[in-house]
């Protein structure tokens, strides 16, 4: 379960409540800037640069909850919205990006577009994913 403070409180807390009330081990995994990503905004934006990493697509939001199969729904949730085109500008705000830019410019377009492409199909892989009903529990499948 990606999280993103910043990003979405309310998500955020959706997620530690689902992970800690889970009957099983949970995974909580977590965006959190740090002063080695070199945001040129300053380490005092991190919220807000945690929302732009979602907004952009870099970080997906979602949920899985293995526990929703036996109520016959759908265990992934989807909690971001299709990437709205800021990637680029993304990039440019954060100084590991944006140093590879300026010192190998060919190379940082190619990863760059290679990395927007494949952040486009990821959401669509997980819109597909969400948008799945689970017709049958395990049970019945098993029957």
């Amino acid at each position: 379960m990606p999280r993103a403070m910043g990003a979405n409180k309310q998500q955020l807390i959706k997620a530690l409540t689902e992970a800690e009330s889970y009957d099983g081990p949970s995974l909580i995994v977590a965006d959190a800037p740090c002063i080695n990503h070199g945001i040129k905004r300053g380490m005092g934006k991190s919220q807000e640069e945690e929302k732009r990493t979602v907004q952009c697509g870099y970080w997906p939001l979602y949920r899985y909850n293995p526990a929703l199969k036996t109520e016959g729904s759908n265990p992934f949730s989807l909690d971001y919205q299709k990437p709205d085109g800021s990637f680029r500008e993304f990039l440019g705000g954060e100084v590991r990006y944006a140093s590879l830019q300026k010192t190998f410019p060919d190379e940082a377009k190619k990863l760059h577009d290679r990395l927007e492409q494949e952040i486009n199909q990821r959401y669509e892989s997980f819109k597909d994913l969400a948008d799945k009903h689970v017709l049958e529990t395990d049970d019945k499948k098993a029957a």
